[in-house]
């Protein structure tokens, strides 16, 4: 009985500690961060969506995911996120939803994306003031507990969200109830800024990675039996990296060998016979055959024998995870196995999101603020750009670029990682601020 006193004590002090952040949260960011993330403490499930209703789209933006810091809206799994919260956001009620709940050519994808329970949250303050909801999937299904914990944080999220949103629109509608002189001055030097020369730029994620490097590949099928160097060891040319296991290859060649010795005896058999006895004679010639080819199968053992040592065909540093996951390992001909890098020529690697994309051409300016050490940007000098999307690890579209860097600067570790700052042709800053949505208005109306 005092057990489940206290956990329902917890409960409760944590619904309260959860309802006060909630109500002090100072803008939209920070609010949509404590709703995906801190509501799990409550409750377990594996993500949560928040989810803005819009009136300018019909499927509405998601405002924040768990675990994401900056959901990428052309994400292919966002596309059809949000079209299972259209089709579930007209719900004012608290609703378990699944895949059999959702129009059946978005139910298809439920098993790719999501666990098999969700639950729908609906965050309204009145039929008039509809503003979206909290959609958390996990599992196990849920219980009445969990639809009766969360209706109260509904009503905490619902009023939060309200009071951040008026308190908005009451700040940007301040220029307009002013009147006279300083309401035209206004207008006018927002005008007169629009105007200003601005030269454009974007952020996108950048890492460091070696320039020109040397694929190390197997050049055998076999499997790894050691490997002689750390990962990042500097290396010479001609030193030993890894050695395949020369076990079955040895074997092999034992066999083919034999296989030699038994036919050139028999050969020579028949050649000796064949003095005397016409019929020997004419097997000499399929007998020396056999014999041939049993001498190119040794040739062939003894040369791929001697390809299981690989060696560095450069000074560098090796670059790879982990010996213990290539020790014992499978490999076919040609995987690639491990790179050798001169760690003084590296290069910036930058993928820019497709509707971030701005134009830029090879020598536009690049700054890359690395993750350990953010105050001092390294400048650098774009050289490629690729004119075709591709996917990244995370799923998203987005372009390739590369840059160098400055003569003048230091050399930069390979792997570090960081943010990019890609500079593009100059324009005024109505264009700057205005891009994306004229962009998007004229995929709409086509003009």
């Amino acid at each position: 009985m005092n057990d489940i006193l206290n956990r329902q004590l917890l409960s409760i002090t944590g619904l309260v500690q959860l309802e006060k952040r909630i109500r002090h949260a100072a803008t939209l960011e920070e609010f949509g961060f404590l709703v995906v993330n801190e509501t799990h403490a409550l409750m377990r499930y594996r993500q949560a969506v928040l989810w803005r209703r819009t009136a300018s789209s019909g499927e509405g933006k998601v405002v924040a995911i768990s675990g994401i810091a900056l959901p990428d809206a052309d994400a292919p799994f966002l596309v059809w996120l949000r079209k299972v919260l259209k089709a579930v956001g007209d719900s004012r009620e608290i609703e378990p939803v699944d895949a059999h709940g959702i129009p059946p050519g978005l139910a298809a994808e439920w098993v790719d994306w999501l666990p098999p329970h969700a639950l729908w949250v609906p965050l309204d303050r009145s039929d008039e003031e509809r503003l979206g909801g909290l959609f958390l999937v996990r599992d196990e299904p849920w219980t009445d507990h969990d639809r009766h914990l969360i209706s109260y944080l509904g009503d905490a999220y619902a009023h939060s969200w309200s009071a951040l949103r008026g308190g908005r629109r009451d700040r940007a509608s301040w220029l307009f109830k002013r009147r006279g002189r300083l309401g035209f001055l206004v207008l006018a030097l927002l005008a007169g800024l629009a105007w200003m020369p601005i030269r454009q730029s974007v952020l996108a994620p950048a890492e460091v990675i070696p320039k020109q490097p040397v694929l190390i590949r197997a050049p055998i099928d076999g499997v790894v039996d050691r490997v002689e160097v750390l990962p990042n060891q500097l290396v010479t040319e001609g030193q030993l990296l890894l050695t395949l296991d020369p076990a079955r290859l040895q074997n092999r060649l034992d066999v083919a060998r034999k296989a030699f010795e038994v036919g050139e005896a028999e050969y020579r058999q028949a050649a000796q016979q064949a003095l005397f006895d016409p019929r020997s004679k004419a097997q000499l010639a399929i007998l020396q055959g056999r014999m041939e080819q049993s001498a190119a199968e040794v040739t062939y053992l003894e040369g791929l024998l001697a390809r299981i040592e690989v060696r560095s065909p450069r000074n560098g540093i090796v670059i790879f995870d982990d010996v213990n996951d290539w020790i014992g390992k499978p490999v076919s001909i040609g995987e690639r196995i491990l790179i050798v890098a001169d760690p003084g020529e590296a290069e910036m690697e930058i993928h820019v999101a497709v509707s971030d994309a701005i134009a830029v051409a090879e020598g536009n300016d690049v700054s890359l603020f690395l993750n350990v050490d953010p105050q001092n940007p390294v400048t650098g000098k774009l050289s490629y750009a690729s004119y075709q999307a591709n996917p990244t690890p995370d799923g998203s579209l987005a372009y390739r670029l590369k840059a160098d860097f400055g003569d003048e600067a230091a050399p930069v570790r390979i792997g570090l990682k960081g943010v990019a700052k890609v500079y593009g042709e100059p324009a005024t800053l109505f264009y700057y601020v205005m891009r994306r949505p004229l962009a998007g208005l004229r995929q709409r109306l086509g003009l």
